[in-house]
This record gives structure tokens, sequence and C-alpha cells, in this order.
């Protein structure tokens, strides 16, 4: 009898570990004998993975705020490499994070000389079009990216990548478009973020913004979605003292019975969109760090709905628009007259690519695997 391949995911954060979660129950549907085990948090623990490390606390919102959780991630990374080479896996596969993951990469192959494969499903950058982490990422492990574009970047590098659609886009069910609510009521989510930099910048803003639409819609509702534990007593302590306001788990349960809703611009918002829920991005960092970032971007949006189709479909308030006002001003006109915003995502899904997608990466990372 063979022994079971062993496969290890390196996650950072909440969306990663979803990520990681719905590849490895694809992987396991077509090889039920697999064993996983990597870089997680809670999902991974309920699912039976077995945890080698726990990423909670580990993001950060921009380099500067990494600085003091550095020397911690550069410990784990070194302890994970040396432990990985000493005892490799079939499958190595790094998802997103890649201020961890890339490092991660390039001490197993540069150090360790680690030969085993590593696959990285969502490779960092896939907006910005720089050659460096592009090359950097392509000649260390096998890239699986969810976004056409990112494909057709690394291709006219000549680079190695794969593409067979986004992975997770058809496992998001899309619910029918909802006539507006009554003019003095309605139900919001709110999803400010996972991380407490994003918690303390952005839920002030959208407690405001909900204030100011209550006083023209007294019984407006809201739910709260929290992606953790750890996410939820920053949200509770954000949200205190806020009226009729109820702080749920989960991106889907605050947007179940939604007629609209908030969301901190990354994969939250894709989710949302897809959900076919009315949503409006926001996002706000430092201005230091706004200035960076202004500096790298290729292209006039963030929000991953608009980079898709490559035209504003969904109203992005980043900074100085992130204001509760303008916000609030937002959500109105979203609330008073949705079937505009209906029309405006027309074609995403299309774009993301076909149903089967998860299972043809599943069927990839299986053959990159060392056979049994």
């Amino acid at each position: 009898m063979s022994t079971p391949r062993r496969i290890f995911f390196s996650t950072g954060e909440p969306s990663g570990e979803l990520a990681a979660l719905a590849l490895g129950e694809a992987m396991r549907a077509q090889d039920p004998g697999l064993r996983f085990f990597g870089i997680g948090a809670d999902g991974m623990r309920a699912a039976g993975w077995e945890l080698y490390a726990d990423h909670t606390g580990w993001a950060s919102l921009g380099p500067l705020a990494a600085i003091p959780r550095i020397p911690k991630l550069l410990r784990e990374m070194w302890k994970c490499a040396r432990d990985l080479a000493a005892a490799p896996p079939d499958l190595v596969v790094l998802v997103d994070f890649g201020a961890f993951n890339v490092r991660l990469a390039k001490e197993l192959r540069d150090k360790y000389r680690y030969v085993g494969p590593i696959l990285y499903l969502f490779p960092p950058g896939a907006w910005l079009d720089h050659p460096g982490p592009a090359r950097a990422v392509a000649s260390r492990a096998l890239p699986l990216t969810g976004f056409a574009h990112q494909a057709e970047f690394y291709r006219s590098l000549q680079l190695p990548i794969a593409f067979f659609g986004h992975p997770l886009a058809p496992r998001i069910a899309s619910r029918p478009p909802r006539v507006a609510p009554p003019g003095d009521a309605g139900t919001l989510a709110l999803l400010p973020g996972s991380r407490r930099d994003e918690i303390a910048r952005l839920a002030p803003r959208l407690r405001e913004a909900l204030a100011l639409l209550r006083g023209s819609r007294p019984r407006l509702r809201a739910r709260v979605g929290a992606a953790d534990a750890a996410a939820r007593a920053h949200l509770e302590r954000a949200f205190r003292g806020v009226a009729d306001i109820e702080i749920c788990e989960g991106l889907q349960t605050a947007i179940r019975d939604a007629d609209a809703a908030w969301v901190a611009s990354g994969t939250a918002v894709l989710e949302s969109t897809l959900s076919n829920v009315p949503t409006i991005a926001l996002y706000a960092i430092t201005p230091l760090l706004a200035k960076h970032a202004r500096s790298l971007m290729r292209r006039p949006y963030i929000t991953l709905p608009n980079l898709i189709l490559d035209r504003e479909a969904i109203p992005e308030l980043l900074q100085e628009r992130a204001t509760p006002p303008e916000l609030a001003a937002a959500m109105e006109r979203i609330l008073r007259a949705p079937e505009e915003w209906y029309r405006s995502v027309e074609g995403l899904r299309e774009a993301l690519g076909p149903a089967d997608a998860l299972d043809r990466c599943a069927s990839y990372a299986l053959a990159a695997a060392r056979p049994r």
C-alpha cells in the first residue's frame, strides 16, 4: 500500500487560507488519500489539516506597518524552509502573501537547493506589471494565476505560468437582483477588512457614514462581517454603542440579506460582487504609503472587478475620497437605484473563466506533485 502524498500550503491571511482550503478540497476529490498541512489558522483547523504554524496577526497594512513583524516572520520563514528541506513534502503550495512566500521560495531554492515541486497560487503583483517579481517567482516556482491579465504579462516576458480561470469564482453563488428597499430602510453589510490596521482605519469611516445614512433612513439595519476571531474582537470595539448592528461571522453571512455593501478593497470585493450584492469599494492608507502605491500603479483602478473589466464597474472610494459623506452619498445612490449597479457589472463572471476552473487547477497541482 502506497504512502499518502503530503501537501504543504503556506498562507498569510484569511483570504489566502480560503483559497488553499478550496484547492485542497478539489485535489482531495481527485485523490482521496492526500494529507494536508501548512501555515493557516482556524479554517485549516476546522478542516482537519495539520497546522504547522498559525498566521494570525502576520498580515499588515503596508511596509511601514510590517516593520515590527519582520523579525518574527523571518524566524518563521527560516524555520519553515529548514523543516521543509529536511522532510520534503510531495508538493509545496504558496498562496498569495508575497512578503513571506516569495522569500520562502528563495530560501528553499537558493540556500537549501530544494528540488521538490513548488506551486505558487495567486503570485503577487497581478496588476503591477513588474518584471522583477515575476521573474523571481517563475524561476523558483510554478506560477498559477486566477487572472488572464497576469498570465498575459508573464507570457510577454517568456515566463511560464498556468491559467485555467479564477479557481474560486465558480464556488460563489450569484443571487437574483433585488429591487430598491423602502426609502427609510434597508440592510447594509459593512466589511472593513480583516487586518487590525485596516479595521482601525476604515471602521470609523463606515460607522460615521452609517450614522449619516440613518439621518434619512431611520430603519436602516447593518451587519458587520468578521473574518476570524481576532477581527471580531477589533470590530466589536470599533462599533460599540452603534444601535441595530450585528457582528457576524464571515462575508457571506454579512451579505446574505444585504441590499448593498461597503467592502474594503481586496478579494472580499470580488466575492461580494460575484454574489451580486451591490458593492462600494473603499480603502485608505497613510499619505506616505499612498504616494508610494500610486507610483507603482499601472492602471487607473485597484479594485479587482474594475481591473478585470478594465472600467469602473463598481464605485471605488479611495484615500481622500473615502470620507463618511462620500461613502454615504454613494450608498444612497445605490439604494435608490440598484439596477444601475447590476448593469455595470455584467460580464464579470464570464471574464473570470470557465466553471470548472477549480477542478482544472486541482488537476494541475496534482500533476505537479511528486508521483507515488
